[in-house]
């Protein structure tokens, strides 16, 4: 599969693309929207900015019980059913009068059930899509998310300033209604990928598998920390800028899809394959920018400029699949997703805490510094576990 003309002539893909559409739309409007309900309501930078990233806390849970549901239910309708999950928990959280307390309960159950949602999303994108159309397909998914985000922000922002949140929750309540309805109208009534009932056993059976080989368990930690730990800085823009989060979602958005047009399409798979690393201190370098507080403009272009990075994950994908076989490939996908969710839900708790205690400025510049760190380490030792090892007379 060689363009985006390929993959949008493919059966099932664009019904696909657009359920899918509909639901990062509303994650952004929602996000913002319910973090800037909680910003208003406790005036706490730690409050808000786990209302928006804290269904990726609940993630690991999800990720130890639920995730051998991804290759062992039926695909449109799970995806059916998460859909409306979605809706019906959103429109909770708008209800006048809700507790911060239960605000967070509904937060919590989100998250649980989004832990199966990446798996079988996309392991149903590389089942629909031939072996080898799967890198192009996840970029142009990447580059939606990039592209509804941008929206969702600029347009939730917007709304926030003329609505209230409550409304804005409404709102995305329906975008995750119609992403339900689109996902039963436009996917085939496809049977699971693998026998048996989901389980948390088989879950962690599963898990242990994957994660027994040295290369993938480098190739998650990598998916994981430097990635989560960029969008615990992500995370304080609202109590960064107030008045104008909105303006630096959007601005990260466009750096996101700029990353993954750049690696999905342009780059060549040798020149790809050798920019994992580069692209990680990329996506953390631009943050440590803000130990001088930045305005919103210079705060916008180093979002925009770090976001960029966030390419690095098509790339670490890729290989991912290469390592894992194809009657694993839902929960290994997953896992990464949950995996990865997790870890910007607690970035986004630690950086909250910090930002708590001492500023937003200072705990995104010290959150992106630990992000280089890590990037650091795990591509040492990478290089170390490729390096041949000379045996001595007596080993032989």
């Amino acid at each position: 599969m060689r363009s985006y003309r390929d993959l949008f002539r493919t059966a099932e893909f664009t019904p696909f693309f657009l359920s899918s559409a509909a639901h990062t739309a509303a994650q952004a409007i929602g996000g913002l929207a319910l973090a800037t309900l909680v910003y208003r309501v406790t005036g706490s930078p730690l409050l808000s900015a786990v209302s928006m990233f804290g269904p990726q806390l609940a993630q690991v849970l999800g990720a130890t019980v639920l995730l051998s549901g991804a290759d062992r239910l039926p695909p449109r309708r799970a995806l059916t059913g998460i859909g409306l999950a979605f809706a019906a928990g959103t429109a909770v959280t708008a209800l006048p009068g809700l507790p911060v307390g239960a605000v967070f309960a509904v937060v919590l159950v989100l998250g649980l059930v989004a832990s199966l949602g990446g798996g079988v999303r996309w392991g149903l994108l590389n089942e629909i899509l031939a072996k080898d159309g799967y890198l192009l397909g996840r970029s142009v998914f990447n580059m939606l998310s990039g592209l509804m985000q941008i929206t969702g922000f600029a347009v939730g922002g917007t709304l926030l300033t003329v609505v209230s949140p409550r409304s804005c929750l409404l709102l995305a309540a329906a975008l995750y209604a119609m992403s339900a309805l689109g996902a039963r109208l436009g996917l085939t009534d496809r049977p699971p990928r693998a026998g048996g009932r989901p389980s948390a056993r088989a879950t962690r059976r599963t898990n242990a598998l994957l994660w027994s080989s040295r290369p993938r368990r480098l190739t998650y930690l990598g998916l994981w920390i430097p990635n989560g730990l960029v969008v615990g800085c992500e995370s304080l823009y609202v109590s960064y800028a107030p008045g104008a989060a909105g303006v630096l979602f959007a601005c990260g958005a466009l750096g996101m899809f700029v990353g993954d047009v750049t690696v999905g399409r342009l780059l060549r798979p040798g020149v790809r394959a050798r920019l994992a690393t580069p692209l990680l201190v990329l996506l953390a370098v631009p943050y440590l920018f803000f130990a001088l507080r930045p305005g919103v403009v210079w705060a916008g272009v180093a979002a925009c400029v770090a976001s960029v990075g966030f390419g690095a994950s098509l790339i670490q994908q890729e290989r991912l699949m290469a390592l894992t076989p194809d009657e694993l490939a839902g929960h290994a996908l997953g896992l990464h997703s949950a995996g990865m969710l997790t870890t910007q839900g607690m970035s986004a708790a630690l950086a909250g805490a910090m930002a708590q205690l001492t500023s937003p400025a200072l705990a995104m510049t010290v959150t992106a510094a630990a992000s280089l760190a890590v990037t650091l380490t795990l591509a040492g030792l990478g290089r170390a576990s490729r390096r041949p090892v000379r045996l001595s007379p007596a080993g032989r």
